[in-house]
């Protein structure tokens, strides 16, 4: 037995060699196609001279010698913002093409007052037999959840609910989901999307930070439910039981929504529209949560049609498009990304109850997908799967979302054949938006570099450790340049659908978010809190979110590039890299936290993993194995709780390694626990 498990891991090193090989061949591929672009443009730029100089002696031409006498001044001044100029014409008028269809669709639906129900409407009567909502064997054709949503609207408007009230929704995902938020929407009810994973003190703060008027509960999630029911807190909202194709013990006090609603004549909405109703709230979509108690961003329905159209039209997706959506719909790229393909643009959009790395191939090929969304970590889950055949049958021909990783990008593509990847930029509540539609490995967006001071997206310089923005002797914010890592800020417009900041229902949250008299006084901008560069051709790459990186030996230490490698290394398991504070010794100390229930990861394999890969400041002091990592429903891994209890082996019950001199992770001993407590670690 111990020769064939000797013989796995040889396997297992090699391949995990052949991966980094291959990811290193990539970044080659990367930069000889650079190099190949920048004689290619200076061909150009030589040709365009010559004739510029033909046409000004042969024809003595005043135009051709004033244009010439540009072009040499532009060429001598600039010849970098010449070489991405000519670079990226191809990319930039495509997108340019894309961007303005966008706003022009954005433009009519505002001014039109069409708000996501209206839209929804249009595409129901449009093709009413269509299939509009998938899920294992049960499916709504765009007729009946139209239908559905009409009763829905019916049915609260009976109960008294008004324009301005919200109900909050705690139901897992099933086709009828999107139906209720949309019925709702048709009274001027805002919907606050909970999610179906929280527990005690953080679910009863999502229901009261909305000030919910009732509550529609899944009867899948009454055993969470009932643990509050108790609460003083909820005891006066009225509580709607909604029971899908099961059927269970019904609530005590609650109503059946579901029994009612079979008896409940529909609603439809009024013919006349005001131009107002574009811009009132919709929905409460929360935060994750990685830093404290979610908060509840607002998203209007001309939001709505802004995240879910930019995707659409960007992307080139088709109405005939179906679109596989594994992800939970009370976040933003399920339920709003995702489920809006349906409601706004008239696609068939498959669900599934939970995401399953096992499955995810074989629904695809079942339903004949033909576009699928990820988030997060998700295609890491996919890659570490074992390869089989049946992976490559699908007909995929895009996958869309946020949070590949670049060191894997690459590899993802190759082994699963997805002809377009389409990275996302932006947050729930934020402005920042950007997104890649020319398959750039690693990049998260790009902004035309002639527009890069007009866009409303700008980088800013700042400390990398605190997030604090550094400014200049007037007082102004200062703009990074390409190469430098900076914070991503969006311009704040109401005007525009683009560029506007709703916040969250806590206008004190709302504010902390913002920037002001940033370039000029008055002027507003959205934080991101998160690093990112730009590169001379206008791509952005995310580099990490303020406040996870960290000061070791006078050296800033990215966590995101060092959680990369040991992910590669150790199999494609979860892994989180963040700093500690050892007494006497300033900055902070890198620790990464393992997912490894078997205790298999090869320390020494790791460690010279680690040696050729990081310099020494970015190398992890201590190592954590472990049998989870919390995380988010978005699958963020959450480190917050890991760096609060650090490295104390006393408290501990997690092996912990720790790195020698010699450059190998051993047990930490009690004798090098206390040296370091006492400032004798020779650190």
């Amino acid at each position: 037995m111990s020769g064939n498990e000797d013989l796995e891991d040889q396997d297992r090193q090699q391949d995990q060699e052949q991966e980094q090989e291959q990811a290193g061949e990539g970044k080659m591929e990367i930069l000889l196609e650079l190099n190949l672009k920048q004689k290619l443009a200076t061909r150009l730029g030589t040709l365009l001279l010559a004739t510029l100089v033909f046409a000004s002696c042969c024809y003595n031409n005043a135009l051709a010698s004033l244009t010439l006498g540009a072009v040499v001044a532009l060429l001598l001044r600039n010849p970098t913002f010449v070489f991405a100029l000519v670079m990226t014409a191809s990319r930039d008028l495509k997108a340019l093409q894309r961007f303005v269809a966008l706003n022009v669709y954005l433009l009519r639906r505002d001014r039109g007052g069409f708000t996501v129900a209206r839209c929804f409407q249009e595409q129901a009567r449009t093709h009413p037999k269509k299939p509009c909502f998938v899920m294992d064997d049960r499916r709504l054709s765009f007729a009946e959840a139209l239908e559905l949503s009409q009763k829905v609207a019916g049915f609260f408007k009976d109960q008294g609910l008004q324009k301005g009230d919200c109900v909050a929704l705690l139901m897992e995902t099933r086709v009828e989901y999107p139906c209720l938020w949309l019925g709702l929407s048709q009274l001027g009810v805002i919907t606050a999307l909970i999610n179906s994973n929280l527990r005690g003190e953080s679910l009863l703060h999502c229901v009261n930070v909305a000030n919910a008027k009732a509550i529609i509960v899944g009867s899948e999630l009454l055993d969470v439910f009932k643990s509050l029911k108790d609460k003083e807190q909820l005891a006066h909202i009225p509580v709607f039981q909604f029971e899908g194709e099961e059927s269970r013990e019904l609530l005590p006090g609650a109503v059946d929504l579901s029994t009612a609603l079979r008896a409940q004549k529909k609603l439809e909405l009024p013919s006349s529209r005001s131009p107002e109703e574009a811009r009132s709230k919709l929905l409460y979509v929360y935060t994750s949560g990685t830093t404290g108690l979610p908060k509840a961003a607002v998203i209007t329905n001309l939001r709505f049609l802004f995240m879910s159209a930019g995707s659409f039209y960007m992307l080139r997706m088709r109405s005939e498009d179906v679109v596989y959506n594994p992800l939970p719909l009370y976040h933003t790229a399920g339920g709003i990304v995702g489920v809006g393909n349906a409601i706004l643009n008239g696609s068939t959009v498959v669900l599934r109850r939970k995401f399953s790395a096992r499955n995810f191939w074989a629904d695809c090929d079942r339903h004949n997908c033909t576009v699928a969304q990820y988030i997060g970590e998700l295609c890491r889950y996919l890659l570490a799967t074992p390869y089989a055949p049946e992976q490559m049958k699908h007909s995929l021909r895009l996958m869309y979302g946020n949070g590949l990783r670049p060191q894997i990008w690459s590899q993802f593509v190759r082994r699963f054949g997805i002809p377009q990847i389409g990275e996302i930029y932006g947050a729930t509540e934020g402005n920042s938006n950007l997104i890649n539609i020319t398959n750039r490995v690693g990049a998260v967006g790009f902004v035309p570099v002639y527009g890069l001071r007009l866009y409303p997206v700008q980088v800013l310089r700042c400390d990398e450790l605190t997030g604090e923005l550094i400014k200049d002797s007037k007082g102004h914010c200062i703009r990074c340049q390409p190469g430098q890592s900076g914070l991503l800020v969006g311009k704040v417009d109401a005007r525009r659908a683009v560029s506007a900041f709703h916040g969250y229902a806590d206008k004190g949250a709302s504010e902390q978010k913002l920037l002001r008299n940033v370039f000029a006084p008055g002027d507003v901008f959205f934080n991101s809190g998160d690093m990112v560069v730009c590169d001379i051709l206008g791509y952005f790459y995310f580099k990490d979110r303020t406040g996870d990186t960290f000061r070791w030996r006078g050296e800033n230490v990215a966590t995101q590039e060092v959680e990369a490698i040991i992910t590669n290394c150790v199999g494609l398991e979860d892994c989180v890299v963040y700093g500690v504070q050892i007494p006497h010794v300033e900055g902070k100390a890198g620790m990464a936290a393992i997912v490894d229930p078997g205790r298999k990861v090869d320390m020494e394999y790791l460690s010279v993993v680690l040696r050729g890969s990081l310099p020494t400041y970015a190398r992890p002091l201590f190592i954590r194995l472990l049998d989870e990592i919390p995380r988010t429903a978005t699958f963020k891994l959450k480190k917050r709780e890991l760096a609060q209890e650090g490295y104390d082996i006393r408290k501990l019950s997690d092996p912990v390694y720790y790195l020698n001199r010699d450059g190998v992770y051993r047990p930490l001993s009690e004798e090098q626990f206390e040296a370091l407590l006492s400032g004798k670690a020779g650190l």
